[in-house]
């Protein structure tokens, strides 16, 4: 059982940022904080004192608190190396090589590109941050990748633990359901799963942590074998990087 706290800090419209608590050694991280202004309101709603900023890319809305959050705290931005260049503020670059270490923990640093061509997860106690790479039944856009890319970068998250909690940047799981009932509604456990993701919205309940055994289960992307998706797709004999790469088509369009 992890001793790390995590809370989770709506920002924007659809945003998640997320504390990283860990309490025997003082420290607190953020995760993506797109903007100050929430983050704030929480470190001060719990008396904690921010001294990590951590990025998986450069996006605004990721990174966009950083500046001054950094002023105010004096923490440490901490983000992919590789792009340096992008993430406002930077300190310190990781990559795969370098991981990380929180306050001595070791931090798994995966380098997941795609989305950007940087983007990285970090990974700790069984929770892994994954941005804007794999989401709650869902993948970001291919910004700056390929479908093939991506896929290897999802492969490289589906290898987790099943038991791995996965906190993504932002509340899209009723739509992602929603389209990945078009592909695969024989899918018994999504139904299920629909079900309960749509009466958390209607409650205003975040539908975050998802688990790697989750989104096996439920997330197309991560389902290129699925008989029926491969019908549904008409690409029944395809490879495995045809009908994901289809399936990223549909849902850019959905």
């Amino acid at each position: 059982m992890s001793d790390l706290q995590i809370d989770l800090v709506p920002c924007l419209r659809d945003n998640y940022a997320y504390l990283i608590r860990d309490e025997a050694r003082q420290l607190c991280a953020v995760v993506d904080p797109s903007e100050p202004a929430p983050v704030l309101d929480a470190l001060n709603a719990r008396g904690w004192q921010l001294t990590h900023i951590l990025n998986t890319h450069h996006h605004y809305d990721h990174t966009g608190g950083n500046i001054p959050l950094k002023e105010k705290s004096g923490a440490e931005v901490v983000g992919p190396g590789k792009d340096r260049d992008r993430i406002p503020a930077i300190d310190t670059g990781v990559d795969e090589e370098t991981g990380w270490s929180f306050g001595g923990r070791r931090v798994r640093v995966i380098e997941i590109p795609a989305h950007t061509k940087a983007h990285i997860a970090f990974v700790l106690d069984g929770a892994a941050f994954t941005g804007d790479t794999l989401f709650a039944m869902g993948c970001g856009r291919l910004f700056e990748g390929t479908p093939d890319m991506m896929m290897t970068s999802l492969s490289k998250l589906a290898s987790l633990p099943d038991q791995t909690r996965i906190y993504c940047g932002h509340e899209y799981t009723l739509n992602n359901g929603r389209f990945a009932l078009t592909l695969e509604p024989g899918n018994e456990r999504l139904k299920a799963r629909m079900l309960e993701v749509e009466g958390a919205r209607a409650r205003g309940v975040p539908t975050i942590p998802s688990t790697i055994a989750l989104e096996k289960q439920t997330n197309p992307f991560l389902r290129t074998r699925s008989p029926e998706i491969r019908k549904t797709l008409g690409l029944e004999d395809a490879s495995d990087l045809a009908v994901f790469a289809e399936t990223r088509r549909r849902k850019d369009s959905f």
